[in-house]
C-alpha cells in the first residue's frame, strides 16, 4: 500500500497557509464579493486561497494536476489535487464561522479517480479534520495533538440524527418526497450544510447526511475522511465515492435505509 504520510503533512502545511489568508478577511467591512455565472458568490479569500495553494502545490509537487473551485483543471497525471478554498462562502461572507477549506488528493486506479488524502480546515470554528488511505481519520490541533475519529454504531433510522443542507434543492430535482419521508423516519434532523454534515458523521455525532448536487471539490476531502472514520460514501445512486454529482455519507450500518428513501 502507498505511503501518505508525506501528502498528508504537505495537506496540513497548505491548510495553514489558507487558515491564515482566510482569517486575516473574515469579517472584514471591505472584503469585496463577486457573482459567479452560476449565481453563487466568490470573495476575494477564495480567490486568495486557491492562488496561494495553487502556488504552493507547484513547488511541492509540480507533477501533480491540480482542480481548483476559483480557477478550474491544470495539468495532468495519475495525481490531482482537489481544493475548495472557501467550502461555505455564503456563511463566510455574512460573519458565519462555519466555513472550510478542502484539500483532497485524488489518485488514479483501476476503478477511476479516488480520494487517498483529505484535509478539512474550519479555522473560524477552531477545528481540522484529515484523513490518508490505510492510516485512519482524525482531528485535532496537528498530526502530533490528534483523536481517532469513528463512526456511530447506531443501527435504526428511528435513533438516527440525520443532517442536511437545504430542502430546496430536493425539490428542484423532484425528490423532495422521499427527503421529508425520511426526515420523519429520522429520531433528529438538523440543516448544518456544507462541510459540516460530513464531519459529524465521521465523528459519530451525526449518523447520516446527504445532498443532492455537489461538485468533485466539494466531496473529495470529506469522502476519504468519512470512510477512514469507518463509515460509507457514496453519491446518491449508490456508487462509491465523490464522482456522482451528489452525495450520501453515513456510519455504513444505515447506509442502504437513507438511500431508499433518497432514490424514491
Amino acid at each position: 500500500m502507498p505511503d501518505y504520510h508525506d501528502d498528508l503533512r504537505l495537506g496540513h502545511v497548505l491548510a495553514d497557509a489558507a487558515d491564515s489568508t482566510t482569517m486575516e478577511r473574515f469579517k472584514a467591512l471591505d472584503l469585496k464579493v463577486e457573482t459567479k455565472p452560476d449565481m453563487t458568490p466568490v470573495s476575494e479569500a477564495d480567490k486568495a486561497a486557491e492562488e496561494l495553494i495553487r502556488s504552493s502545490l507547484q513547488r511541492a509537487r509540480p507533477r501533480d494536476a491540480v482542480l481548483g473551485e476559483e480557477f478550474g483543471s491544470e495539468g495532468s497525471g495519475p495525481r490531482r489535487w482537489v481544493i475548495d478554498p472557501i467550502d461555505g462562502t455564503k456563511n463566510y461572507v455574512r460573519g458565519v464561522p462555519v466555513w472550510a477549506t478542502l484539500i483532497a488528493l485524488m489518485e488514479r486506479g483501476e476503478g477511476g479517480d479516488r480520494p487517498v488524502v483529505g484535509v478539512v480546515s474550519a479555522p473560524a470554528l477552531g477545528r481540522r479534520w484529515w484523513a490518508a488511505e490505510g492510516l485512519g481519520a482524525y482531528t485535532g490541533r496537528s498530526l502530533s495533538s490528534a483523536s481517532r475519529l469513528a463512526v456511530s454504531k447506531v443501527n435504526n433510522l428511528s435513533d438516527a440524527s440525520f443532517a442536511y443542507s437545504s430542502l430546496s434543492g430536493w425539490e428542484e430535482r423532484g425528490k423532495l418526497n422521499g427527503f421529508l419521508d425520511l426526515t420523519r423516519s429520522c429520531w433528529r434532523t438538523r440543516g448544518y450544510g456544507d462541510f459540516w454534515p460530513y464531519m459529524m458523521v465521521a465523528e459519530g455525532s451525526v449518523d447520516i447526511c446527504a445532498e443532492p448536487e455537489l461538485s468533485l471539490w466539494d466531496m473529495a476531502a470529506t469522502a476519504v475522511i468519512v470512510q477512514e472514520a469507518g463509515g460509507r460514501f457514496t453519491g446518491l445512486d449508490g456508487v462509491p465515492g465523490p464522482n456522482s454529482g451528489d452525495a450520501a455519507a453515513s456510519n455504513g450500518l444505515l447506509h442502504e435505509a437513507m438511500l431508499e428513501y433518497l432514490r424514491s
